[in-house]
């Protein structure tokens, strides 16, 4: 009888694929990027925020499987300054934007909205994302198992960033329905402006 085919390649793949599945899912938890999907959950479209974000981890996981340990070998520090930079200029634009009483955030009425939501989102995540512990993680794993199962380590690792972006989204868009509008903004302005001084200060002391 002829065995059915696996996704992911052999059913070997298996063991693999639930490994790098926790350790990245583990590991991304307390994570800045999950932070930053939180924080945007509270701001705008949660579907937005997803896909956006999604696809900033799909193309993340695609680089470090790609290049495996060659991500090591990016400049740190220039990205801690252009991802603390940018988490500053939004926290800034929070605190002064002014969002009307009772916007609608709901899909069929977001229009252009939706779509610069799922801009933002997939910038922001990129950037935070970029060089962080679980790309590094990704990359050495998929170093290790080769290019046999680059796909399940590609897989796994996505997924698990997927999962924790939707936990911490579900949790933001709680929030903003516990919270009052002005006060979550303020909050999330200063959230921003905390982790973008944070990863300057990093990138500041790496340096020196």
């Amino acid at each position: 009888m002829n065995s059915i085919p696996m996704p992911f390649g052999s059913g070997a793949d298996l063991p693999l694929f639930a490994s790098v599945f926790v350790i990245t899912f583990v590991a991304e938890l307390p994570d800045k990027t999950a932070f930053a999907a939180l924080i945007l959950a509270t701001r705008a479209n949660p579907w937005a925020i997803f896909l956006g974000g999604a696809a900033a981890f799909a193309v993340q996981s695609l680089i470090a499987v790609v290049f495996g340990n060659l991500v090591g070998l990016l400049p740190a520090t220039a990205i801690k300054v252009g991802s603390g930079a940018l988490f500053i200029v939004l926290a800034v634009f929070m605190w002064i934007r002014h969002d009307p009483e009772g916007e609608d955030h709901h899909l069929e009425n977001a229009g252009g909205r939706f779509l610069r939501t799922i801009g933002v989102s997939f910038v922001v995540i990129f950037m935070a994302e970029w060089g962080d512990l679980t790309q590094f993680s990704t990359a050495i794993l998929a170093a290790k198992y080769g290019r046999a199962h680059a796909a399940t380590v590609f897989v796994a690792s996505t997924l698990a960033l997927w999962s924790v972006t939707a936990l911490a989204i579900l949790i933001g868009n709680r929030a903003k329905k516990v919270f009052r509008p002005k006060a979550l903004k303020r909050i999330a302005a200063l959230a921003f402006a905390a982790v973008g001084v944070v990863l300057l200060i990093s990138a500041w002391a790496a340096s020196a």
